[in-house]
């Protein structure tokens, strides 16, 4: 496995307009920074505590993501740093990010995520409940969120179909919402399915095991 092969074989298939996140979980600071070597300055991490250990050993001018469902106890630890949010699945984490936020003096960029698979495991707002919440951002709650767009998972299936159906159902969520306020990202798709996502939307993808190689769940 060649990682910097591996990188540009990615890049040679997404769109201009598609924002690349390489998500480099359980993945050692040494593939981050080859990767990053390569021009990429755009990172997803699941876990907090992973993230914490990697920041400071890593250039600043990384823009990280946190990609994985978020407690709202370990906002705090983040909150200074990060750049986007894109797993934000209840108001009760989104007040707790507004409330660190403010501590900062800074805006922070979230995504709200939007449970579009059939799988009960999956985090994330129902439609309406993101169209609530939306309506409450609009009309002036979390004054130091930016709420940039939507991010979803569609289920674990070989059923493309049925993977296709799902991101579309996300984009005209996402085509709604930009009616009322501009969006900027529609975050859908993986390393097995992104090439569907971009097919339905998708502006930005989460890549890691196409990138870095398969993970070791063990950590």
């Amino acid at each position: 496995m060649d990682i910097k092969e591996n990188y540009n074989n990615i890049k040679k298939q997404l769109p201009n307009e598609v924002q690349l996140v390489a998500v480099s979980k359980t993945h050692p600071v040494s593939a981050i920074q080859e990767v990053y070597s390569l021009g990429q300055k755009v990172f997803g991490e699941n876990k907090v505590q992973e993230l914490m250990e990697k920041y400071p050993l890593l250039p600043k001018d990384i823009q990280w993501h946190l990609i994985g469902h978020l407690q709202t106890n370990k906002v705090k630890y983040i909150a200074e740093f990060i750049d986007t949010i894109q797993s934000v699945d209840s108001e009760k984490l989104l007040i707790e990010i507004n409330k660190e936020a403010v501590k900062y003096k800074r805006k922070i960029k979230v995504l709200l995520q939007v449970k579009i698979a059939v799988e009960e495991s999956k985090f994330g707002f129902e439609i309406s409940e993101a169209q609530d919440i939306f309506q409450k951002y609009i009309n002036g709650d979390f004054s130091n969120i930016e709420i940039t767009g939507l991010m979803g998972m569609a289920t674990f299936t070989e059923d493309e179909e049925q993977v296709k159906k799902e991101f579309l159902k996300l984009k005209n969520v996402f085509n709604e919402l930009n009616q009322l306020k501009k969006l900027d990202t529609l975050s859908m798709g993986m390393s097995d399915d992104f090439p569907i996502a971009i097919e339905c939307g998708a502006n930005s993808v989460r890549v890691g095991s196409a990138i870095f190689g398969r993970r070791d769940y063990t950590k």
